[in-house]
């Protein structure tokens, strides 16, 4: 058999669309950007200054949005390994034809 890396295959037997980047993209840094804000509020209001409380809120909103944005990460993630899948089967498509095969 050939070494050729299975494509999903849509309902019409064609290629199947990689799902869309962008989207997930954006959901995740929105939620990063407002865990972070978030927080940084919250340590104010606890009586830090300016600074100290931008700098603690970063710090905490790591791992606070490593748990919280969870699901929207692993599709994200998901989104690129299916588009990297798809542009590397077309490179592999467009070298083939290139190369007379």
């Amino acid at each position: 058999m050939a070494d050729t890396p299975a494509v999903p295959s849509g309902p019409s037997g064609g290629p199947a669309t990689p799902p869309t980047v962008l989207p997930w993209l954006v959901i995740y840094t929105i939620g990063r950007l407002g865990i972070w804000a978030l927080l940084t509020l919250v340590l104010w209001m606890l009586g830090l200054d300016f600074f100290s409380g931008l700098m603690f809120g970063l710090l905490l909103s790591l791992p606070v949005s490593y748990f919280a944005l969870r699901a929207s990460r692993d599709r994200l993630t998901e989104a690129l390994a299916a588009r990297s899948a798809m542009r590397r089967q077309a490179k592999e498509d467009l070298r083939s034809r290139l190369g007379g095969e």
